[in-house]
């Protein structure tokens, strides 16, 4: 049998919830095109986000730790698949459309730049008087100017129900945009705390003993019935597994919860009201507030970490000047955009396309240094 998109189509309808998101209500493109035969619109845009360079280059892009400090510290490219994984078993169960929370998952951090947050406020700095630079904007630039694919139109050409989703993740205030796109901002965060503990843990930059007092660290020790001064390899593994399925859960309920109440109906009903209905339980997004903080101060101000900083700073401040004094070493794409959007909003396009690795290989090329 062959399955077509109309069947495809058919299947949401019957069943995903009537607030999800179905795949007929995309909204369109911006530049119109026939949709596949055997594919929804919205399983075509996750396919072209994951053939793109953008997320190939994710994979030597700094989550906490430098892509070269060792091969099982989270890169920007794991972080995104286990936002991805997240999101997906969340959808499953609030039988939303499991495809587009994975699509605005896998893109959502297409437009980070290299050597992670720090990266980011680096790039902030140097554009301060030509716009400034926000990962979640360049996100947008990424799959509408910057990814050169198609001849018919620039970008990646999304549905605007995948747009909307990328546009609104990084704070949403409202529900005035999808669930979906509301519960990849959650998953975004619950990943990113859950996985920078396990790193700082395995990394030895933080202990069990710095974690004792934390509501949710104490919660998980007594859960699983763990010793925190004996916490061995395997009982880390544990911890891992049953934060992330214990965060899942509670989020599941509490959003469900939450749409009981504001009695949604439809998606049309989501978009009229005033709060986001994806959220954890009070208890459950205290202590996680709590963990954040902890991490702030222990893990992402350690000294090591604060040493990558230093490092990414002297590397993008100095191919930034390098390269606004000669723009002839911008690559053709970089340097095609130059009458468009202007030199430095080119060089900034071109230094957040970076990975970790080939900036400072960039950077010891300009310099002469091996």
């Amino acid at each position: 049998m062959l399955v077509t998109r109309q069947m495809l189509e058919d299947r949401e309808v019957q069943t995903l919830a009537a607030y999800a998101t179905l795949s007929r209500g995309s909204q369109g493109r911006l530049y119109p095109e026939p949709e596949s035969e055997t594919r929804t619109a919205f399983q075509k845009d996750r396919d072209r986000v994951l053939h793109t360079a953008a997320f190939r280059r994710l994979e030597y892009k700094t989550q906490v730790f430098l892509n070269s400090q060792g091969d099982h510290y989270r890169t920007r490219l794991t972080h995104t698949l286990e936002v991805a994984q997240v999101a997906r078993s969340a959808a499953l169960a609030l039988a939303l459309n499991e495809t587009l929370s994975e699509t605005i998952a896998l893109a959502h951090d297409l437009g980070h730049p290299p050597f992670g947050h720090a990266g980011e406020a680096i790039l902030n700095g140097l554009m301060e008087k030509h716009g400034g630079f926000d990962h979640n904007a360049q996100t947008l630039r990424v799959v509408t100017q910057l990814e050169d694919r198609y001849p018919d139109f620039p970008g990646l050409n999304l549905t605007r129900a995948t747009l909307d989703g990328l546009a609104k993740h990084s704070r949403l205030e409202s529900g005035r945009h999808s669930l979906e796109a509301q519960l990849v901002n959650v998953a975004d965060g619950l990943a990113y705390s859950a996985h920078d503990l396990d790193d700082g843990l395995r990394s030895g930059l933080i202990s069990p003993h710095d974690l004792r007092g934390l509501p949710l660290w104490e919660h998980l020790m007594a859960r699983l019935n763990l010793n925190p001064d004996h916490l061995s390899e395997k009982d880390r593994r544990t911890l891992q597994r049953e934060l992330l399925g214990w965060l899942i859960s509670d989020l599941v309920a509490a959003s469900h919860a939450r749409i009981v109440a504001a009695d949604v109906q439809t998606a049309q009903d989501v978009a009229a009201q005033p709060h986001t209905l994806m959220a954890f339980s009070e208890g459950v997004r205290s202590g996680l507030r709590e963990l954040g903080q902890f991490l702030r101060a222990e893990l992402y101000h350690h000294p090591l970490v604060v040493r990558q900083v230093a490092q990414a700073e002297h590397c993008l401040h100095s191919l930034w000047r390098a390269y606004l004094k000669r723009p002839g070493m911008l690559p053709p794409g970089a340097q095609a955009r130059l009458k468009q959007d202007g030199l430095e909003r080119a060089v900034c396009d071109h230094l957040a396309g970076m990975t970790d690795r080939y900036a400072l290989d960039e950077y010891r090329s300009l310099h002469g240094v091996s």
